[in-house]
Formats: C-alpha cells, sequence, structure tokens
C-alpha cells in the first residue's frame, strides 16, 4: 500500500537548496543561479557564492463550475426495467436521481462548459492557463480528453493531460495542481472532474446501475502568496490488494480474429478488446469507505495542525449517503456542516466533489474564507483527502 501525507515543499525553476518546516509551513531556502558573478569579489569559496533566499507559494480555490446531461433518470423509471424501487434504492443509497449522456451530448462538452463556468467565475482568460487537468476514468478518446478541452476552451498557451483514478481523480488532480503551482512554477492550474460511468453501467444489474450517473465539475487553482495559502494539509493513499472489489476489467470480444488464423502463431492477431461493466463488492467497498476515509481526513488534518472542530465543511465523494453519515459521525461533524447532492446525481465518481462543491458555492453556502475536509475514495484502490480554505 502506497501512501503520501503532509505539506507541500515549494520550489522555483533554476533554484537549488535545502528545505526546512517553519511553523508547521515548508519553506525553501534556495540560491539563484548566477549570483556568483555577482559576488564573487567578496565570497572566496565559490560554494559559498549563492545567497539564501526564502522562497515560498502557495496555492488558492478561486473558481468552479459543473455541468450535468440534459436527460434525467428517475428511480421509478430504472424499477420499470429492473427489480427495484424508489423506496429500496432510497434507503440503502440515498439516490433518487441521476443524469445520463444521451443524443448528441458527451463527456468533452460537458467537461467544456463546466470549466468555462470556473474561469468565468475566477475571471481568468484561457490565455493564461498554464494547465488543464481532467481527471477521468471515461474519456471520449483512449488517448485522453484534455487536450481536446484545451483547444476547445482556447488555453493556447496550456499544456493539459489527463488524471486517472476513478472517483479519487478530482482529489489526486487538486494535489498535482498544488505540485505543479509550489514546485513548477505554474500561475493557473484548471483541475476538471469529468466521468461518464453510465457507459460502462450493466442496466441490468440492480446493484450497480442503481448508484451511478454522468457529471462534469471543474475548479481554478491559482498560485499566491504564503500568506493566502488555501491548502493546509493533505493525504493520498493506494492499495492494490482492494482491486477485486471495484474495477472495470479489459475483456476479450468473442468475434474471431478479422484475419482467421493459419496456425503458425498461437493467438496472433490478437483478438479485439473492450472494457467490461463495472463490477463492485458493494459490501466490501462500504466497509473500505468508512474505515479509511475518516482516517485519511483525520492525518490530513494532523498535517495541517487543526483540530476537526475547525472544519466548516465536510464534502466527501458522493457514492452513499450512508457512507457520508458513517464518516461524519465518526468526525464528529453535524449533519448541517455536511455537503451533499447524492439524491440528485447519484455516484458520478471524479465529477462528484467539484459538482457538489459548485452548487454549494453557488448557492452561498460555501463562503470565502471557509475550510472544508474533502475526501475521495473509489477504485484502485485509491483514496485521499485534503483540508483546504475556498476564496
Amino acid at each position: 500500500m502506497a501512501n503520501a501525507s503532509g505539506f507541500f515543499t515549494p520550489s522555483v525553476p533554476n533554484l537549488i537548496g535545502r528545505v526546512q518546516r517553519i511553523s508547521k509551513k515548508v519553506f525553501c531556502f534556495s540560491a539563484v543561479e548566477g549570483a556568483a558573478d555577482k559576488h564573487a569579489s567578496t565570497v572566496s569559496n565559490p560554494s559559498q557564492s549563492r545567497i539564501p533566499r526564502l522562497v515560498s507559494k502557495g496555492c488558492k480555490f478561486v473558481g468552479c463550475g459543473s455541468a450535468v446531461p440534459a436527460l434525467q433518470i428517475s428511480n421509478d423509471e430504472l424499477a420499470s426495467i429492473v427489480d427495484t424501487s424508489d423506496e429500496w434504492i432510497a434507503t440503502r443509497t440515498g439516490i433518487r436521481n441521476r443524469r445520463v449522456l444521451s443524443g448528441e451530448e458527451n463527456l468533452t462538452t460537458l467537461a467544456v462548459e463546466a470549466a468555462g463556468k470556473a474561469l468565468q467565475m475566477a475571471k481568468v482568460d484561457p490565455n493564461d492557463v498554464d494547465l488543464v487537468l481532467m481527471c477521468t476514468s471515461t474519456p471520449d478518446d483512449l488517448f485522453g480528453n484534455a487536450p481536446q478541452i484545451q483547444r476547445q476552451l482556447g488555453c493556447n498557451k496550456s499544456l493539459a493531460y489527463d488524471i486517472t483514478a476513478a472517483c479519487s481523480g478530482f482529489l489526486m488532480g487538486l494535489i498535482s495542481a498544488a505540485c505543479h503551482i509550489r514546485g513548477g512554477g505554474f500561475q493557473n492550474v484548471l483541475v476538471i472532474g469529468a466521468d461518464a460511468l453510465s457507459r460502462y453501467v450493466d442496466w441490468t444489474d440492480r446493484g450497480t446501475c442503481i448508484l451511478f450517473g454522468d457529471a462534469a465539475g471543474a475548479v481554478l487553482v491559482q498560485a499566491c502568496n504564503s500568506e493566502e495559502d488555501g491548502l493546509f494539509g493533505f493525504d493520498v493513499n493506494s492499495d492494490g490488494t482492494g482491486h477485486r472489489h471495484l474495477n472495470a476489467n479489459i475483456k476479450e470480444n468473442e468475434t474471431n480474429n478479422a484475419l482467421g488464423s493459419n496456425g503458425s502463431v498461437l493467438a496472433f492477431p490478437p483478438k479485439q478488446t473492450s472494457y467490461s461493466c463495472i463490477q463492485m463488492n458493494g459490501k466490501e467497498v462500504f466497509r473500505f469507505a468508512v474505515r479509511c476515509v475518516p482516517q485519511s481526513i483525520e492525518s490530513a488534518l494532523e498535517k495541517a495542525g487543526l483540530p476537526a472542530s475547525s472544519i466548516d465543511w465536510l464534502l466527501l465523494h458522493q457514492a452513499n449517503q450512508r457512507i457520508i453519515d458513517a464518516v461524519a459521525t465518526r468526525l464528529e461533524v453535524p449533519p448541517e456542516r455536511v455537503i451533499s447532492n447524492l439524491a440528485n446525481y447519484g455516484n458520478t465518481s471524479a465529477a462528484s466533489i467539484p459538482l457538489a462543491l459548485d452548487e454549494a458555492v453557488r448557492s452561498g453556502k460555501v463562503k470565502a474564507g471557509h475550510t472544508i475536509a474533502a475526501a475521495g475514495f473509489g477504485a484502485g484502490l485509491t483514496w485521499g483527502s485534503a483540508i483546504v480554505r475556498w476564496g
């Protein structure tokens, strides 16, 4: 099992130095390359010709946006195609409706819409974006969606690439954005969480088809000085032994090889493949989430030097209301401080956290300066949390 947690070590290009933690902040005592020429006359030892300089950079979260498909599928509508009911689904999951891609909609258009709203709220021009991170496990293109989104947004000066971590994807994207800002000198990073799990759902399996929906959400992460830093602590983990409980593996199609076989090469050409529908052991995933997610948030709070009582909002991946309630109880967070829109959208994977955040911000619930404990968890298995300040 892999784990990473704590504070970032900020640095900038062309600087070298040593790291020290001071007053629960990490600073980089760095030396500017080229300083030797300027100070050669006063320093005899070349190794001492670099003048230490305190360098620190933070990041803040300044804009959000979301988008959902037009088609809404209720529990009653699902009950017409699979043996279930609205009461059965709502009691066990908290879900009443979900949105599903249809017609000419696709994941790219949803992601572009959500990202555009985030840029508009942040008042950032697309040409000022340095990086677009598309967090998805269901891209429209096998090779990734980020460059297409970059092009459609008009972010002509940015780098763009995809991150695949399923329901933990957006949380991993936020931490990656902070790494690029603190360690790479990036100024504006657009983090998009978007998934279309409806494409990989077996709609005859009531154990999984009731859970998932499609959506996109985005947040603009912006560089700032250390005093304004809005990422206080984080904790990220992965454990591949849990893969058997939640996956969508490659499978061979049953069709014959297009080129036939003359027996000269065994199993060649290979059969075409596709991904299976989502396979999930619900009980094991539930146990995993209620055990690991509170531990992760507590670890992130410890690294941030904050008590649980300092949390204004608890924002979890919207997988199941029972999981959300169990984690809130463990952390002693009252229901009125828990953000949940699961009833309207179901589990939208990497989109769930930014979708719920966007609705909470635009409704006036989450305000600038509020502290949020956010956590994602899911396939991989992967999970992680971050303590952030909005605005």
